[in-house]
């Protein structure tokens, strides 16, 4: 079974160092599924921290995500398992509650699992990585 390479625009993939490009795929489809490398509350266009305030950074993370979702061929509601990682474990009830409205309209919500993380870059407080189905239609 081969694996296929996946990015999304409408996601931002930045180097860990300044003119580096990144080495990792924003996803990978395997089968009927798609591995998603973390990412973070980037605006897509400016690759700049769109906000200090958790929740703006749990939302703008978890649109990111879903776009890279959607470029696999999957939707928010195909999401299985979230890893989650927390900057400050302080903000966890902040954090609970922007990712309960994300996922609110879902069917369900995914499996999860969050833990306190520093990510490697300043200013950054969530970062998260999924798995989820590819979208198959039914005729």
């Amino acid at each position: 079974m081969s694996k296929i390479s996946v990015s999304s625009s409408n996601a931002p993939k930045v180097g860990f160092s300044a003119g580096t490009v990144p080495p990792l795929s924003q996803a990978i489809v395997h089968g009927d599924l798609i591995f998603c490398s973390g990412t973070g509350p980037l605006d897509p266009a400016t690759r700049e921290i769109v906000s200090d305030d958790i929740a703006a950074q749990v939302k703008q993370t978890l649109t990111n995500l879903l776009a890279v979702v959607e470029a696999a061929g999957g939707t928010k509601d195909s999401i299985l398992k979230c890893n989650c990682y927390l900057r400050d474990a302080a903000q966890f009830p902040e954090f609970n509650q922007a990712y309960r409205e994300f996922f609110a309209d879902c069917e369900s919500f995914p499996a999860r699992t969050t833990v306190n993380a520093p990510p490697h870059r300043a200013g950054v407080r969530v970062e998260v990585e999924c798995v989820a189905a590819v979208v198959t239609e039914q005729s």
